[in-house]
């Protein structure tokens, strides 16, 4: 099993930045993608950002030019760099570990990003 652990969520301006930080620890598979996706109430949860064991990037349209993700191996944790909020972009932020071989995802308990002024 693996426990993901988020931070960096909360209240920003329009216009403003956040990072989102999400950890993995346990059992983890070498051969994995990280990333984050986000939902509204009463929506379907939607790929926002991910990274592949390779460093294989894939964002969404709607952030591109203003997120950016990363990863380091070596700590077992992505980053969601997020420029430029939007209003559009208020969310549950929820990270995932994808293994690439089997393709078993596990989700992190999600963080709120909420951009108001």
């Amino acid at each position: 099993q693996v426990q993901l652990v988020e931070s960096g969520g909360g209240l920003v301006q329009p216009g403003g930045s956040l990072r989102l930080s999400c950890a993995a620890s346990g059992s983890i598979f070498s051969i994995n993608t990280m990333g984050w996706y986000r939902q509204a109430p009463g929506t379907q949860r939607e790929l926002v950002a991910d990274i592949s064991s390779v460093g294989s990037r894939h964002l969404a349209d709607s952030v591109k030019g203003r997120f950016t993700i990363s990863r380091d191996n070596a700590k077992n944790t992505v980053y969601l760099q997020m420029n430029s909020l939007k209003p559009e972009d208020t969310d549950v932020y929820y990270c995932h570990i994808r293994n690439e071989i089997s393709s078993v995802r596990q989700w992190g308990q999600g963080t709120q990003v909420t951009v108001s002024a």
